[in-house]
């Protein structure tokens, strides 16, 4: 016991040291990826490339280790004090970046204004009653039945200033889905490792160190990183030559027809691993006539002949094989193995056969096929626009006459937002790991409960699986897991989607830039050391 006790002490000694070397070589990174966040409200959009910058500004109670692990944030511990009752100690001395002091009042206002209608955030709240303040440090939160993932839930929520709020007329989030311009937009106050210095939309955004963060004390906090110049880049032809001639230092995302290319290159290094995110195709399931088909009176998607004839005629391995070029899982089921909940046995693919969803096709009716629409983003997930372009060929050639509609981010999550789309491709991250947040989110029916449906933009509803959804919310231990294994083949049955494939990233950097590559595809600069 005293070795290992005395080993730690020397541990956190040496990371203490690399701390303070670290803060004297103290660097600019140049960070590039192919989109850029459309906003800068943290309540606003649960979107993987806002959060990807705003949690370099604003901290959660709970946080996350690189192996996504949960460990202590702006909250030091937290306990269940009641089956309903959560009890939470603030980490005391905390300042935001405009100077007021965090206290329990604004814990009470960010979880209040996460559950506002304007929110993207309901998801992680929506179990929840209220909050109430018990001390200036201590804040309880209420629920409306035991929740027993709520601290998974709660590192994705952003703490913000309830006075700098109110004085800018930020009470609520924005409401994108009605193009609302407000101060959140372009400003921020959080209490994270770096501050917003400037913000130019689809240009360049500005991050500058905050050396009062409380985390730097933190012996795991030793990054040296002091500004953060972030450059969305939409040409992936462009984003490789800025890499490789210096003007930048790290590509979130680079594209896979160059990785040899970049492991090859000299002074730089590509990362790479799972990512907890899956692609799949969504159906309109919802409206009596599609909207962009040539089919009148009738939608052919609410025929399940119809949606597994369109799940057929995907050649999953050619998309693999071609479009990937091998940097994929490819998957039978909604989440990958990282997941509270994944099972094995429900990963099972419907096989490829051409010829199979053609009298699929002739059963529901439409031996001559018909046409419809498929919206993608070009812009959002590895290839997504060659994902889609394969995939509206493979219909074609049974019949159904795809054309594809491909976007940037910002306009494709407004379409789908709106209703206004048929079929689409999605790219669905989990980050709570939990298969709670997948299935309430995607499938539940949207029935104005908080969290319910709210990305479920195919309008998928059935009785059962939203009586298994809300089991999942309040059960534990093996009767969970059994929930959520039944939900698993509910879906395998209905297909409401085609899953295609869990997404691998690559990053590619300097060779002198150490940082750890995370599941979440979520670079933490805090983390991060220029040598």
């Amino acid at each position: 016991m005293l070795r290992r006790m005395l080993c730690r002490a020397a541990v956190v000694a040496a990371l203490g040291l690399g701390l303070g070397a670290a803060a004297a070589e103290a660097r600019t990174v140049r960070w590039s990826a192919s989109g850029d966040p459309n906003t800068m409200d943290p309540h606003s959009q649960n979107v993987g490339t806002v959060t990807m910058v705003l949690q370099q500004i604003y901290d959660p109670l709970i946080s996350r280790k690189p192996d996504l692990s949960l460990e202590p944030g702006l909250a030091t511990e937290w306990r269940q004090v009641e089956p309903s009752r959560w009890r939470f100690t603030l980490r005391q001395g905390v300042r935001f970046h405009e100077g007021e002091a965090f206290t329990s009042d604004d814990v009470v206002f960010s979880i209040t204004r996460a559950l506002q209608p304007t929110s993207n955030f309901g998801i992680f709240v929506d179990t929840i009653d209220r909050a109430e303040a018990v001390d200036a440090h201590t804040v309880d939160i209420i629920t409306k039945a035991p929740d027993p993932i709520l601290p998974n839930k709660l590192a994705s929520v952003f703490m913000m200033s309830r006075s700098w709020s109110e004085r800018n007329n930020a009470a609520r989030p924005q409401n994108t889905r009605q193009r609302e311009e407000m101060h959140t937009v372009r400003n921020t106050n959080g209490t994270g490792a770096f501050r917003l210095q400037s913000r130019e939309p689809d240009v360049r955004t500005v991050l500058v160190r905050n050396n009062d963060w409380w985390g730097w004390r933190e012996p795991q906090n030793r990054g040296n990183v002091t500004e953060i110049v972030y450059r969305p880049i939409a040409s992936d032809a462009t984003r490789v030559a800025a890499l490789l001639s210096g003007e930048i230092d790290f590509v979130l995302d680079p594209p896979l027809q160059d990785l040899n290319r970049l492991r090859n290159a000299q002074g730089l290094r590509v990362l790479e691993g799972p990512e907890v995110r899956t692609l799949f195709i969504a159906f309109d399931t919802y409206r009596d006539e599609l909207l962009y088909s040539d089919v009148r009176g009738r939608n052919p998607f609410r025929d399940l002949r119809v949606r597994q004839a369109l799940y057929q005629a995907i050649d999953i391995q050619a998309i693999h094989r071609t479009t990937m070029r091998g940097q994929s899982v490819v998957t039978g089921t909604l989440f990958p193995e990282q997941v509270q909940g994944y099972a094995r046995e429900e990963d099972v693919r419907l096989p490829f056969d051409a010829n199979r969803a053609r009298a699929l096709l002739a059963e529901a009716g439409f031996p001559n096929g018909f046409e419809v629409t498929l919206d993608c983003s070009n812009n959002r997930y590895i290839n997504d626009e060659q994902i889609c372009q394969a995939i509206a060929a493979m219909w074609t050639r049974i019949g159904v006459r795809t054309r594809l509609n491909a976007m940037p981010l910002g306009p494709f999550f407004a379409k789908i937002q709106r209703d206004d789309t048929s079929v689409y491709m999605l790219g669905w991250g989990v980050p709570t790991l939990d298969a709670l947040y997948s299935f309430q989110s995607l499938l539940a029916t949207r029935n104005g409960a908080q969290g319910d449906g709210i990305w479920n933009y195919g309008r998928y509803s059935n009785p059962a699986m939203d009586a298994l959804i809300q089991r999942m919310k309040v059960e534990t231990g093996d009767q969970r897991q059994a929930t959520i294994r039944e939900a698993l083949r509910l879906y395998r049955q209905d297909l409401p989607h085609i899953p295609l494939h869990h997404q691998m990233i690559p990053w590619a950097l300097r060779a002198n830039i150490q940082m750890p590559h995370t599941a979440n595809n979520q670079p933490y600069f805090r983390w991060a050391v220029v040598n």
